[in-house]
C-alpha cells in the first residue's frame, strides 16, 4: 500500500528543519542571499517569509507573508462552497460569485470597474466545492484600497433583479460550455458516483433547474448563513504589512458576525462508494475516462506519500513527445504502444477525504490495454517502486513548490 511506501518517502520534518536552522546560525542570512548565485533547497526554504496569523474578536482570521515585494495579493477565503449546499440551493455559491462585481450600495458596477482599473489592479473570484474566494492583485501601496473593495463586495452587494437575471443567462451559457469540456464532465461524473448521496456529489455550478429558480432572497439567506467571521480568512502575500492588514480587517469587516464558539465544525462526512458510470456515444472518436480510489484530506499525514505517488505516475501528452526517453514507466508504455493521447494523474484533496487517480484520453480500442498498464503501475507502487523513483518524485515536488512561492 501507499502507507508501506511512506517510510521511504517521508523524512522526519522536525529533524530536517532543525538541520536547516543549525546551518542558518552559522551564516548571516543577508550575506547568504547576496553571495549565493544558485540557492539550494535549504536556502530557498529559509528565505521564505514567516506566516503571521491573527484572530479577530468576531472569529475572522488574518494571515500574511511579507516578502517586501512592490506588489501584493490580498484575498478573502470563505469556508463555503457546493459541499455546504443542498439539492434545493445547489449552485447558489457560484451564483454569488457571479454577482460579486455587479455593484454595491456604495459603488455601481461601472464605478467598481473604473476604480480597479485606475489602480492597475486585477480583481477576480472563484468557487470550489469547499471554498469561495475573492482576491485582488495590486501594488503594495494600494492594499488598503483593495481590502476596502473586497469588504464592500461581500458585505454590501445590491443583488439587483436586473443583474440577477443577466447573470442567470451568463451562468446557463457557462453550463453549456462546461458540457463541451470533456474533462470537466468526467470529473463531475466521478464525484457524482464516488460520493453519491452526499454533498460532494453535487456540481459547483448546480443543476439547470436551480439556476433558473435562484432568487435574491436565496442569495441573501446564503450569505447570512455562511459569510460569518469564523468562516472567513483575509490572506495577503507579497508587499503586505501584517499589522496594517489586521487594522484594515478590524476597520472594514465589523459587519461580519460570529465569535470563537461559532467556528464551523468539520462538514458532514461524505462517504466514498466504489462504483462505475459510462456515458456512451459511438459518434465520438475518443474515450475520456477517469479511474480513482479514495484519497485523504489535506491534513492527513498520508497526503504527502499520495502526492509523491501521484508524481511517480506523472503526466504525459502525445504532442509533447519524450515518451521514449522519459523516466516515467507509464509514459514509456503509452509511447511504445500508442496507448493514449494523454493522461494526467491527480490527487484531489478536501478537508476529510479525497480522490486519487488518473484521467486519460484514448481510442476506444486501446482502453483495455491502457487500463491494464495503469493497474500494473499502481500495484508496482505498493510492491516494487525504487528508491530512485521516490527521490526523483520528491525532487520534482520540491521544485514545483519553490516555483510557486
Amino acid at each position: 500500500s501507499v502507507a508501506v511506501m511512506a517510510s521511504r518517502i517521508l523524512r522526519p520534518t522536525g529533524k530536517l528543519l532543525k538541520q536547516y536552522s543549525n546551518k542558518a546560525t552559522s551564516v548571516q542570512p543577508a550575506l547568504w542571499r547576496s553571495t549565493s548565485a544558485a540557492p539550494n533547497y535549504e536556502q530557498a526554504i529559509l528565505n521564505v517569509p514567516a506566516t503571521r496569523l491573527t484572530v479577530l474578536d468576531n472569529g475572522m482570521r488574518v494571515a500574511s507573508e511579507d516578502s517586501g515585494a512592490p506588489t501584493a495579493t490580498v484575498g478573502l477565503w470563505i469556508d463555503t462552497g457546493s459541499r455546504h449546499e443542498n439539492e434545493h440551493n445547489n449552485g447558489v455559491a457560484h451564483f454569488l460569485e457571479h454577482m460579486a462585481f455587479k455593484g454595491t450600495n456604495k459603488r455601481s458596477q461601472t464605478d467598481l470597474e473604473l476604480e480597479v482599473e485606475n489602480m492597475g489592479a486585477h480583481l477576480n473570484a472563484y468557487t470550489s466545492r469547499e471554498q469561495t474566494v475573492f482576491y485582488a492583485k495590486c501594488f503594495s501601496h494600494d492594499v488598503p484600497k483593495a481590502v476596502e473593495i473586497l469588504a464592500d463586495i461581500i458585505q454590501n452587494s445590491k443583488f439587483g433583479e436586473a443583474e440577477i437575471e443577466r447573470e442567470r443567462s451568463v451562468i446557463l451559457r457557462e453550463m453549456q460550455e462546461v458540457e463541451g469540456n470533456m474533462q470537466e464532465v468526467v470529473f463531475d461524473h466521478l464525484h457524482a458516483i464516488a460520493f453519491q448521496g452526499t454533498p460532494l456529489a453535487q456540481t459547483i455550478l448546480g443543476p439547470t433547474k436551480n439556476i433558473q429558480s435562484i432568487n435574491r432572497q436565496d442569495l441573501v439567506d446564503y450569505i447570512k448563513a455562511h459569510y460569518t467571521g469564523p468562516r472567513v480568512v483575509l490572506a495577503g502575500a507579497g508587499g503586505v504589512d501584517h499589522a496594517q492588514l489586521t487594522d484594515l480587517a478590524n476597520q472594514h469587516f465589523k459587519g461580519l458576525v460570529g465569535s470563537d464558539k461559532d467556528i464551523p465544525s468539520m462538514p458532514e462526512f461524505c462517504r466514498y462508494t466504489g462504483s462505475e458510470v459510462r456515458v456512451r456515444d459511438d459518434d465520438m472518436p475518443l474515450a475520456y475516462m477517469a479511474i480513482a480510489v479514495q484519497g485523504c484530506g489535506w491534513s492527513n499525514p498520508d497526503n504527502i506519500p499520495l502526492m509523491i505517488a501521484n508524481t511517480i505516475i506523472g503526466n504525459w501528452e502525445r504532442t509533447h513527445g519524450g515518451g521514449m526517453n522519459t523516466a516515467i514507466n507509464l509514459a514509456k508504455a503509452c509511447y511504445d504502444g500508442s496507448l493514449a493521447h494523454s493522461y494526467q494523474s491527480f490527487n484531489t484533496c478536501y478537508k476529510d477525504t479525497g480522490l486519487w487517480g488518473i484521467y486519460f484520453v484514448t481510442e476506444k480500442m486501446k482502453i483495455e490495454d491502457l487500463v491494464f498498464n495503469i493497474q500494473h503501475e499502481w500495484m508496482r507502487l505498493c510492491e516494487t517502486v525504487t528508491d530512485y523513483e521516490v527521490e526523483r518524485a520528491k525532487n520534482m515536488l520540491r521544485t514545483n513548490m519553490l516555483l510557486q512561492l
